[in-house]
């Protein structure tokens, strides 16, 4: 199905091409508030990360608490009363078994991603491997492992003496405790988060989340006094490139860019947006000043510009949108030919577009008393909206099921839409084939 040819535009016009100057009055253009993720923050999201560190710190604690037991000398209450043989005995049943564990979560854990990257989209494999209660799972088994055989060294039952480490083979006993209510509670989480309502749901929370925060609320009307941007004559320009890095733009520092707007009274103007894809050599940025700038000032503006390898959803609406879209095409291929799964993606957009049509985008230009310092390109409302509706009405025009939902979805959006986005949602209301009545039978 065709597209409509046009959609109503609300974005103001590039930099370049805008009004010249504002009138020098506070106005109420903000940075959006968006997450930005520190060194720290993004530290912890690789998925071995969390593992790594349980591991290691059940590798110390299995050096250091046989010293302690050392220490103590006697005998403790409420803790491993047997011998060296039943030490060793105890200690090599944990390892073996804990290891043997290890290996059923972890395949497991490959099947559930396979799955999912089949039957939903290879997008959403990131629910997946940002779930704490997979990682501290394989941790707490992996680390009973390391932990048991740490200990085990420090056994002592021949012509050296006799030694128990009474309090660590406890410890142990009690991390193998801990590794079963884990393997429950993963269990549990797997055979819920593989379930496509629970999927769905997921990714719409967390989009509408970011909705909320990243488009300015409907109370905010835009301010006709907003200052534009178009630089002058005198202005010198100083581009900044990706050089050799290249993926798509997961993430925009803009507190770091107004900062060095502001430290060196210039203008940056951003030409890409969140999500987009950059190659090597691409223009990120043109800073715009009295003189050129060059060194720190031009790294720094790169280094908050953050490209990786994949789409990540905590700055980036469209992204969230995109899995959804990506969930209902497969699920209204041949191959698969489940509409339900596509309307009950249909359900979660709605829910997402509800509160996008009642808000704005935020202006490209960010000014404080009138005074601008940064030109963005933020992700754009009615493009969002296309987003929604294109594919799956494309795919799923030949279904009982998606036409009439799309057509109950639009006719509730225009409800409640504001106004500059009610001519799109009618463009595409208009393009859903009529419903045909069914003849009476005979």
């Amino acid at each position: 199905m065709a597209s409509p040819s046009s959609a109503p535009s609300s974005a103001p016009s590039s930099a370049s091409s805008s009004a010249s100057s504002g009138t020098g009055s506070r106005v109420p253009d903000r940075l959006p508030d968006v997450k930005t993720q520190n060194w720290w923050a993004r530290l912890w999201r690789p998925f071995w990360v969390l593992p790594l560190v349980i591991c290691a710190s059940a590798f110390g604690l299995g050096l250091g608490l046989p010293l302690l037991d050392a220490a103590v000398g006697a005998h403790l209450p409420y803790v491993f009363q047997g011998g060296p043989e039943g030490a060793r005995g105890l200690l090599g049943t944990i390892a073996g078994a804990m290891i043997s564990v290890m290996g059923l979560v972890f395949s497991i854990t490959m099947v559930v991603l396979q799955l999912a990257s089949s039957q939903f989209t290879p997008r959403v494999l990131s629910n997946f491997l940002e779930s704490r209660i997979t990682q501290a799972t394989l941790g707490i088994f992996a680390a009973s492992f390391i932990f048991a055989l740490t200990v085990l060294r420090s056994v002592q039952g021949d012509y050296q003496g006799e030694f128990v480490p009474q309090l660590s083979v406890t410890i142990a006993f009690l991390m193998v405790v801990t590794a079963v209510g884990m393997f429950m509670a993963f269990i549990h989480h797997i055979t819920t988060s593989i379930q496509v309502a629970q999927i769905i749901s997921s990714v719409g929370e967390d989009t509408v989340r970011l909705c909320q925060t990243y488009f300015d609320p409907p109370e905010d009307a835009p301010n006709a006094d907003s200052p534009t941007f178009e630089p002058s004559p005198t202005m010198v320009r100083t581009t900044v490139t990706s050089r050799s890095r290249h993926g798509h733009v997961t993430q925009i520092d803009y507190p770091r860019l107004w900062d060095c707007a502001q430290k060196n009274e210039v203008v940056v103007e951003i030409h890409v947006a969140v999500g987009a894809f950059v190659t090597e050599e691409d223009t990120l940025a043109t800073i715009w000043g009295p003189s050129s700038v060059e060194g720190d000032t031009c790294k720094a503006i790169a280094g908050a510009i953050r490209l990786e390898a994949t789409r990540a959803a905590h700055q980036d609406p469209g992204f969230g949108i995109r899995r959804l879209v990506d969930v209902a095409d497969r699920a209204l291929s041949p191959g698969i030919n489940d509409p339900t799964t596509a309307t009950q993606v249909l359900d979660e957009l709605h829910r997402i577009l509800r509160i996008l049509v009642q808000r704005r985008t935020p202006n490209k230009v960010i000014a404080e008393d009138g005074v601008v310092r940064i030109v963005h390109h933020p992700q754009e409302i009615p493009e969002l909206i296309s987003l929604s509706i294109e594919e799956i009405m494309h795919y799923g025009e030949e279904t009982v099921q998606i036409p009439k939902r799309m057509r109950d979805m639009l006719t509730d959006l225009l409800s409640h839409a504001r106004a500059e986005y009610r001519p799109l949602l009618q463009r595409w209301l208009d393009e859903i084939p009529p419903e045909v009545p069914k003849e009476p039978r005979p």
